[in-house]
């Protein structure tokens, strides 16, 4: 089996497009690992080993003769640090358990205002009631207007305007009367 270039690409965007986290294809010729998701503050991982045994890892990645990108064996605690100095964890703000969260019911791109000229559904501080729209998800060209399920104080809005948004991400947090 042979993988030109644009193949990959487009392999890899349609990839991008879904909620599916690792991908393996496997010939005589060659096997391909794609994960998707953060590691290590990056993007995604990308594996390619041919039939002789070489590895080529993907953009900001070295394979290490065990076959495992620096990368992966950074994630895991082991492997060199290449001379950068770690990342502090960032510090996440407290998040109240009662609170309750908006998610996004298909994936798409998430917009805060009905059109760029118009002001915004709602910002951090507004109450909401069940029922009022609180932003739109673009999914294939349809506009999807989000309702709140919940009346209360919107306190944090996780996504920014034009953000592409997956499948069950939380969208918004609101504090519940």
């Amino acid at each position: 089996m042979q993988l030109e270039l644009h193949q990959l690409q487009e392999l890899l965007a349609t990839l991008d497009q879904t909620n599916i986290s690792e991908l393996i294809l496997k010939s005589e010729d060659f096997e391909l690992t794609l994960r998707k998701g953060l590691i290590g503050g990056d993007r995604s991982l990308l594996s390619v080993s041919s039939s002789n045994g070489d590895l080529v890892a993907g953009p900001g990645t070295s394979s290490s003769p065990n076959g495992h990108s620096e990368r992966d064996s950074a994630s895991k605690g082991t492997g060199s640090n290449s001379g950068t100095a770690p990342v502090p964890p960032s510090k996440t703000p407290q998040i109240n358990p009662k609170w309750v969260e908006i998610i996004s019911p298909v994936v798409g791109i998430f917009y805060r205002a009905p059109s760029p000229d118009e002001p915004s559904f709602v910002q951090v501080g507004d109450r909401i009631t069940v029922g009022q729209p609180v932003c739109i998800i673009e999914a294939m060209k349809v506009m999807n207007e989000i309702e709140a399920e919940v009346s209360g104080e919107i306190m944090e809005i996780l996504v920014e305007n034009g953000e592409p948004v997956e499948y069950n991400q939380p969208l918004m947090r609101v504090n519940p009367d």
